[in-house]
């Protein structure tokens, strides 16, 4: 196969993916972040108010999902809300958000790769999620219908052992329904952290917009892909959330380091625990396949803009993939995930992703009836809800978050200056 070229000489990569394979790709990236990772911090958080925290996640999530893909539709490049904070924000926000994505993403894929690892052999934890992340950067470098592909055989497994968490945990004697109730440890700044945490798990749909140099026909895909893929994750998380809650409780919840298998274990059903322990580290690698896939292309539009190495923005002759920007987020990815931790790196791409978020949202207000503007309401509850998760985030994310922030906006400065003098 031929790389295909601009009139700038730019490698320009060829649209492949369908609905369908929009819709697994984000699929692929919610369903294994948020109930093998993010559930129990949760817990941790809101106590018995993890429902409403979620419910309060969800709406957040579908404002910038439906800002997300009008902007997507009307910018069908690689690169997602880095592409639109320019076009429509001035070049500085459009790097902001770039900046915030490649590297909250990169600490989400670490998260992802050690959720692998955890999984599979806690005893080896960060050598497994190394060797996940390095087999999946090659398979992303083989091409992106081969890496929608596996996401799709991966969502499949994925669906089926959560299904039978659910039944199996909701028709056990151990269900008390009385620990859904409301009760006086859910406080509304535990709500409110709990619902940042569980934003982390709704953000795969940033997938679809940044692939979406890639997708067939996007003005009519991605505002498709990106619903569907969000109303089907919400309808997963509440079924599992709920299950689990009621065999649990949320203090139980909260203080599992494998919540769906206990689950099960308190079920009576201790032959479905290694099935379990099999499907979460599935999950996390249909996650981190999705993620290593997104920030890939950030890094590509990013480079094209020379605010990273141009290098970064060659596409493989024969693969068609941006290969220098895969390998290089994949090496980065493979040293964090060798010396972090999961629940560390999910609040600190927590933070990441909300600024991401905010600025998209603020690009959508700006959009005119003729360009597709959402409902003026959805892009303000999008980025107030954005801002409010951001900063309800533990104290030690917020100023870690924002400082990562503040030195992004200073190398874009530098950056700037520099351009200025020659």
């Amino acid at each position: 196969m031929k790389t295909v070229r601009d009139a700038s000489g730019e490698g320009v990569i060829e649209r492949r993916l369908g609905v369908s394979d929009a819709v697994v790709i984000g699929l692929g990236s919610m369903v294994g972040a948020g109930i093998f990772a993010a559930l129990g911090p949760a817990a941790g958080a809101a106590g018995s108010g993890l429902l409403l925290a979620l419910v309060l996640a969800a709406v957040v999530a579908y404002c910038n999902a439906t800002s997300s893909a009008r902007l997507a539709a009307l910018y069908p490049q690689s690169g997602g809300t880095y592409v639109y904070g320019r076009q429509r924000l001035g070049p500085v926000w459009g790097y902001l958000a770039g900046w915030a994505f490649v590297v909250g993403k990169t600490a989400s894929c670490a998260a992802m790769a050690l959720t692998v690892g955890v999984y599979l052999w806690p005893g080896q934890a960060h050598a497994v999620a190394v060797a996940a992340v390095v087999a999946l950067t090659a398979v992303n470098y083989a091409g992106v219908q081969k890496s929608a592909l596996l996401t799709r055989a991966i969502v499949a497994v994925v669906l089926a052992v959560l299904a039978a968490v659910a039944v199996t945990a909701l028709t056990s004697g151990g269900v008390d329904t009385a620990r859904l109730d409301l009760d006086a440890d859910a406080t509304v700044g535990g709500v409110l952290r709990a619902a940042g945490l569980l934003f982390f798990a709704f953000a795969g749909y940033a997938r679809i917009a940044t692939l979406g140099e890639e997708v067939r026909d996007p003005a009519r895909t991605i505002p498709r892909a990106i619903p569907i893929a969000l109303g089907i994750t919400l309808a997963v998380y509440a079924l599992v959330a709920v299950a689990v809650l009621s065999v649990l409780g949320p203090g139980g919840l909260a203080d599992a380091s494998a919540p769906l298998s206990d689950a099960v274990r308190a079920s009576g059903a201790d032959w479905l625990v290694p099935v379990v322990r099999v499907g979460g580290a599935v999950a996390a690698l249909g996650s981190l396949l999705a993620l290593i896939l997104g920030v890939s292309r950030t890094t590509l539009a990013m480079a094209r803009d020379r605010h990273l190495p141009h290098a970064l923005s060659a596409v493989h002759p024969r693969y068609g993939v941006p290969h220098r920007a895969e390998l290089a987020v994949g090496a980065a990815v493979a040293l964090l995930a060798a010396t972090t931790d999961v629940r560390g790196a999910i609040g600190f791409s927590s933070f990441g992703v909300l600024a991401y978020y905010a600025i998209a949202n603020a690009s959508a207000w700006t959009l005119t009836p003729q360009e597709g503007r959402p409902i003026r309401l959805v892009p303000v509850i999008g980025l107030a809800g954005c801002a409010v998760l951001a900063f309800s985030l533990p104290l030690g994310t917020v100023i870690s978050g924002a400082a990562v922030l503040l030195l992004g906006a200073a190398v874009y400065g530098l950056q700037r200056l520099r351009r200025t003098k020659r």
